[in-house]
């Protein structure tokens, strides 16, 4: 198994990353390997469906907002 179960999907995200950003921004996209679900979502709960609909419940894939930068969540 490798070191980290979405290695691929988290590669593609980072090299489209500054593409996706000028017309995407805030929105989330679902990636398995290097196939990304058709479209951008504005909700995870949009991005989650669409990736069940195009990749089914056999395999995992990746559901990520796209930012420039990842937000910082602090928990106390």
């Amino acid at each position: 198994m490798a070191a980290n179960p979405f290695s691929d999907e988290l590669r593609v995200f980072q090299e489209n990353r500054e593409v996706w950003l000028r017309a995407n921004a805030g929105k989330f996209v679902a990636i398995q390997d290097s196939t990304v679900a058709d479209g951008f979502f504005d909700t995870y709960s949009e991005a989650l469906k669409a990736g069940l609909k195009t990749f089914g419940v056999s395999r995992s894939f990746l559901v990520k907002q796209v930012w420039k930068t990842e937000p910082v969540y602090f928990i106390s």
